[in-house]
């Protein structure tokens, strides 16, 4: 069984510049904490954008449902910005059926050390391979069906609905 993991951006992969303040975007970081967490599982890593998930397009989100589908593995993990992972997840459930997709992001970049997600694509590994084909988003510990979560900003956290 292998794994097929897209990287469309989002905080996950941000660098910090340290004179400006500002983050940007350079590489994923995806090899490297698979390879911190010891990861043992058949991964094929495929990086489609990199950009903040605010600045996502239908383009865009068509780009990730095309690479979705001519995918060869019916397991997919998508690292997704957490400003609109729920608006992708949504699309992206209603044109793929035959597949297990789990999208999953950070509120604070890897590059930060203090960020939750190395603890949420770990879990997003361990959802794809034991969920019924579905769509699907791992935050916080937990996984959500696609069309009952909602990241609540005030908290800083997704929740049910």
């Amino acid at each position: 069984m292998q794994i097929q993991v897209f990287i469309t951006g989002g905080t996950f992969d941000k660098e910090y510049n340290e004179l400006t303040g500002e983050l940007y975007f350079r590489d994923t970081h995806l090899k490297k904490m698979l390879d911190q967490g010891r990861s043992q599982l058949n991964v094929n890593i495929r990086s489609l954008m990199m950009i903040d998930s605010l600045e996502m397009t239908a383009d865009d989100r068509e780009l990730i449902l095309t690479h979705c589908r001519k995918s060869d593995s019916d397991k997919i993990v998508i690292t997704h910005g957490t400003d609109t992972m729920v608006e992708t997840a949504n699309y992206l459930a209603k044109h793929i059926k035959d597949k297990t997709v789990v999208l999953t992001g950070a509120m604070i970049p890897i590059v930060f050390g203090s960020s939750d997600g190395l603890f949420n694509m770990g879990a997003a590994m361990a959802y794809v391979q034991t969920l019924d084909k579905g769509v699907y988003i791992a935050m916080n510990g937990q996984y959500f069906n696609h069309d009952s979560v909602r990241k609540n900003k005030s908290k800083g956290l997704f929740e049910t609905i």
